[in-house]
């Protein structure tokens, strides 16, 4: 759409540090894969179209990302730079008339939409052809070094491995928040020549033609420093990994949730929690859990994917559950397992109690109704359906129709 806003994520690489067979930006971070941040950061400040540039195992980062319908794919073959990555996006970006383009690293889950929405209106209110944020590191070891005029222009930026003493000492770097006026881009791009030390077409040698042409770049400092670690190896994973848990965290207690000792639980990105629920210590609440308003969960509590529990639930103690719907007023406080189970209201599920849902061949569901009592250290057997007010004694091992049938022989 013309006059509209378009990004380029580059996500084509393998990283050897890394020492892995998959793809880089599929490494989850908080139990999603780190591409899905970038895309996120993306729609936020109105993008409508994403070039994903890929190459290393395309068909895994596609099957990942399948039914988002904003996303073009586009196939980088041969890795010849971040430049040559772009180029590979022309075709896309004339034939769609986008007047801005964003382009930003499939690497960086740490990327901030309110960053990138800055970028953008300073890009558009000074009518620049290219603005890109900033940070100011004390150690800016790795990264490209922003460099200005004597009045703080904008001039360019070298690539570590292209700088000169003086410029190593340049805090100032550049985390890859880019946006550009596309035709102008582009048009730069193609005078773009691979004179460096790794021979490689980069995006900002672009940056240097389109300011010796006389048009407008321009540089603001607005990326916290912890907001620009990118990932390329285990030990950067598990460092974005923690930033992105504190941030979970300081979200959910904004909204009037109460983690009792953050530096030991762990809750996933997808995770929703509700007002005044407590979440105790050594507990791992993982995929898309969606937990009410006043419930107890912990410690030592494992949520897994699909998991929902309404108001006044109560997970307790070495408790794990799994794909799981239970009704409002349930508790399961302690030692139990229960998986592929519907609940009703005000459930009592033992200690020790077991929901058994795998019957060797597939997983089979589970059903209990308002106000049942399953007794300590009783076993269900699933498929199976407690009516409402049962009451099943401790100890028990109780089996649906289809098991009685089988063990009698019919």
């Amino acid at each position: 759409m013309a006059g509209g806003l378009a990004a380029v994520i580059l996500a084509a690489g393998k990283s050897t540090r890394m020492v892995t067979d998959l793809p880089k930006v599929l490494h989850e971070v908080c139990g999603r894969p780190m591409l899905a941040y970038v895309l996120e950061a993306c729609r936020k400040v109105g993008v409508e179209k994403i070039l994903v540039v890929i190459g290393y195992r395309k068909d895994d980062v596609i099957a990942a990302f399948a039914g988002q319908d904003d996303i073009i794919w586009i196939e980088q073959t041969e890795q010849h730079g971040t430049g040559h990555a772009v180029m590979m996006c022309e075709q896309e970006l004339r034939k769609g008339g986008w007047q801005d383009t964003l382009v930003l690293c499939g690497d960086g889950p740490l990327i901030s939409d309110k960053v990138l929405g800055t970028v953008v209106e300073k890009h558009r209110t000074e009518n620049a052809s290219a603005t890109l944020a900033t940070s100011v590191l004390e150690d800016p070891a790795g990264y490209g070094r922003i460099v200005r005029d004597a009045y703080g222009n904008l001039q360019g930026i070298v690539e570590q491995s292209d700088c000169t003493p003086e410029q190593k000492n340049i805090k100032e770097i550049n985390p890859s928040y880019y946006c550009f006026h596309t035709h102008h881009l582009l048009d730069a791009l193609h005078n773009v020549r691979p004179n460096n030390v790794k021979n490689e077409y980069y995006l900002t040698d672009a940056l240097h033609i389109m300011i010796a042409r006389g048009l407008k770049a321009v540089a603001i400092t607005a990326v916290a420093s912890e907001d620009v670690i990118s990932v390329n190896s285990r030990q950067q994973l598990a460092l974005v990994s923690k930033v992105m848990q504190d941030r979970i965290q300081e979200n959910l207690m904004s909204h009037g949730v109460t983690i009792v000792d953050p530096s030991n639980t762990w809750i996933d990105a997808r995770a929703q929690i509700g007002q005044d629920t407590t979440v105790y210590p050594f507990t791992y609440i993982h995929g898309n859990v969606k937990i009410g308003r006043q419930c107890s969960v912990g410690p030592f509590a494992y949520l897994r994917e699909g998991t929902v529990l309404a108001d006044n639930v109560v997970v307790g103690v070495f408790t794990e559950i799994k794909k799981a719907v239970f009704g409002a007023g349930t508790r399961v406080r302690h030692l139990s397992y229960v998986g592929d189970t519907t609940t009703g209201l005000n459930v009592n599920i033992g200690a020790g109690s077991l929901i058994a849902n795998f019957d060797g061949k597939q997983i089979q569901p589970t059903e209990i109704g308002d106000n049942a009592y399953i007794g300590n250290g009783a076993i269900l057997v699933a498929p199976l359906q407690v009516p409402p007010g049962a009451q099943v004694d401790p100890g028990s091992v109780v089996y649906g129709k289809t098991h009685e049938t089988n063990r009698r022989g019919e």
